[in-house]
């Protein structure tokens, strides 16, 4: 978890593309591997990076990780932000 919250202060620092490797390095054999956060986080990352389509997978794989119905819906509503999909804005 420590290493997650790293990441995002990396990418706050240095730019999104260098959060995505370490989270990108965590989600190789990590134990957050099934963790909703991870893919959230990647989620942002790439939509930071305009990659909206693999951010939207993110978000979706998220959401299904997650046993909170309210984080569901909020994430389900990032992946459909995320390509301009219906309910965006």
């Amino acid at each position: 978890m420590v290493e997650l919250n790293r990441a995002v202060a990396v990418s706050m620092a240095d730019g999104p593309e260098a959060g995505l490797a370490l989270v990108d390095a965590l989600a190789d054999g990590s134990a957050l591997a099934g963790y909703h956060l991870l893919p959230s986080v990647r989620g942002d990352l790439l939509a930071r990076l305009g990659r909206t389509a693999e951010a939207r997978a993110e978000f979706e794989r998220a959401a299904s990780l997650t046993r909170n119905a309210r984080e569901r819906e909020l994430l389900l509503g990032r992946a459909r932000r995320a390509d301009g999909g219906p309910g965006a804005q």
